[in-house]
């Protein structure tokens, strides 16, 4: 029986092949198997491709989406130190290659000599920019800090004016004074006698945001108080700016249908500027109101004609007719600018200067000793020491706090990156070659940690680096760029200085200041270098014996 089972199972076995093959199975497969292997093979040699580009472009580059993938991965981490990372690999410049069809396409630079060109040398051929005045005009509007050409020229003109005016810089110190004694030292002697923790970067963002918006709308919005109650004016502008800072990782479709249909973060946008400007255009509306009653001789409002803030100068000024230089918006417009440059960076600077000091004990006590000698040096003038208000000459003799500021600001700028538009073909120092309409990214915060630029040592905080024979000097503006450089440098960078240095001081001198333990410092994707988790600390009073 098992003899004749072989013969027939091998029988059927072989029909059942040729069955197979001549219907066409296998050979119709190897038709599809072809096929899978090309594709494997297509793919194994795209994904190698563009891998091997990262040493010749500095990313890989894949096919449509280009370097959207890098981006990416450098989002969700510290993304300045990313870019840092890949600029140094470069030689300190490099073009990002956005996905097909979209604008994020860009050169990115920390080199000096290309921040000279653009900054300065060849100044009229790297403004702004209709992309980023485009992403910022709902927040921004045809302010300074957005405009180019004859609108930034005239703001420009008339600010600068007013900045060095008697009248501006007195309001600047007064104004200083008492939110720093009336206010700041209140409310961290609260916090001191309760042993508690305080966020002090929103502290000191609560301060600059009071400050400012004196100088800028002449209002006070009461921000830092004991309890630190929530503003509806600051809450609103500070989700504006975020939600405008995410348009510049957004394609330009993406976040335009977004604002059309209301949605995600725009929807956040559309609300906080609502709050904005109901704020903004109530001052406005009031500010007028006032100064035509000067004008016309109400005795209780002839305050208004000895105001000194940026909107009252703009709101009197007047054109060859007699009539209003500005309209309500343009007035709006220009203050939110000066707020939003002058809210965040000082604040932000402090906030990071005080996180180095805690890291660097021997800076603290450098800077207490130049205090304390300044103190010491003052004639008697009857003030109890825990009132003692530095004066401006005081505040300008403080070379070394000056120096530490000016290293924080050079490792941590307030502004981390920004951006500039070609208007016609040019070409860098370095060599790249720019075509019309490319956007330039120079970015400050990796230009100080570049050893080429500030040696080996460039990520050591030692301010001794600024000072000659104990006295404060300055870099170039295209080596240290925190206040921007040639025609669009800061307008405000003295009193930056002046401000910082004077709640330094008098800060320090009467607390020291811990950072909890534990707690995690890193940068924020934002306008500005903000903190992502705050900056939680405690402190401890001063012993006066070792003052």
């Amino acid at each position: 029986m098992g003899t004749m089972d072989a013969p027939i199972s091998s029988g059927m076995h072989n029909a059942t092949t040729a069955a197979f093959l001549g219907s066409g199975g296998l050979a119709g497969l190897l038709p599809e198997l072809h096929t899978v292997e090309v594709l494997v093979a297509v793919s194994i040699f795209v994904v190698i491709h563009s891998l091997r580009q990262r040493r010749s472009l500095g990313l890989p580059s894949w096919p449509v989406l280009g370097m959207l993938p890098s981006l990416l991965l450098g989002v969700r981490g510290d993304m300045y130190e990313w870019i840092t990372g890949v600029l140094k690999s470069r030689g300190g410049t490099f073009t990002f290659r956005g996905p097909l069809f979209t604008n994020l396409h860009c050169v990115v630079t920390a080199d000096p000599r290309n921040l000279e060109h653009l900054l300065k040398t060849k100044f009229g051929n790297f403004p702004k920019g209709p992309y980023f005045r485009d992403t910022v005009r709902d927040l921004l509007g045809d302010g300074i800090f957005g405009a180019d050409d004859e609108v930034w020229r005239a703001q420009r003109k008339a600010a600068s004016l007013e900045f060095h005016s008697a009248e501006f810089r007195a309001l600047t110190a007064s104004s200083l004074v008492e939110l720093v004694h009336r206010r700041l030292l209140p409310v961290l002697a609260e916090t001191e006698a309760a042993s508690a923790a305080v966020d002090l970067q929103d502290v000191l963002l609560r301060l600059t945001f009071d400050n400012v918006c004196m100088i800028a709308f002449g209002v006070d919005p009461g921000c830092l108080q004991k309890g630190l109650p929530e503003i509806p004016f600051a809450r609103a502008f500070e989700d504006a700016t975020e939600a405008t800072i995410v348009r510049f990782v957004t394609p330009t479709a993406v976040w335009r249908g977004m604002r059309a249909l209301g949605v995600g973060h725009e929807r956040v946008l559309r609300r906080s500027l609502a709050g904005v400007d109901e704020f903004a255009y109530d001052v406005i509306r009031k500010r007028r109101e006032e100064l035509a009653a000067a004008a016309a001789g109400c005795e209780d409002a002839t305050g208004g004609l000895r105001r000194a803030d940026l909107l009252t100068i703009f709101t009197k000024m007047r054109d060859a007719n007699g009539e209003a230089t500005y309209s309500d918006k343009f007035l709006r417009d220009i203050c939110v600018n000066f707020i939003l440059a002058g809210r965040d960076t000082s604040s932000v600077a402090l906030a990071w200067f005080f996180w180095l000091l805690s890291k660097n004990p021997g800076v603290e006590a450098k800077i207490l000793e130049e205090v304390e000698g300044i103190v010491a040096a003052r004639a008697s003038c009857g003030e109890m020491e825990e009132e003692l208000v530095f004066q401006p000459e005081e505040v300008k003799r403080m070379e070394y706090l000056h120096a530490a500021l000016s290293e924080a600001l050079r490792l941590y700028p307030s502004v981390p990156v920004d951006h500039k538009e070609v208007v016609e073909d040019e070409v860098f120092p370095d060599g790249t070659v720019l075509k019309k309409g490319t956007k330039v990214i120079y970015a400050m915060y990796s230009m100080g940690r570049m050893e080429s630029i500030w040696g080996e040592d460039c990520r050591e905080y030692r301010p001794e680096r600024w000072l000659r024979d104990g006295r404060f000097l300055g870099e170039s503006a295209y080596k240290f760029t925190a206040f921007n450089g040639g025609p669009r440098l800061c307008l405000g960078k003295d009193f930056a200085y002046y401000q910082m240095k004077f709640v330094a001081a008098s800060l320090l001198r009467r607390y020291h200041v811990n950072v909890v333990k534990g707690h995690p410092v890193t940068p924020k994707m934002a306008l500005t270098l903000f903190m992502k988790h705050g900056l939680k600390v405690t402190l401890a009073k001063r012993e006066k014996s070792k003052l």
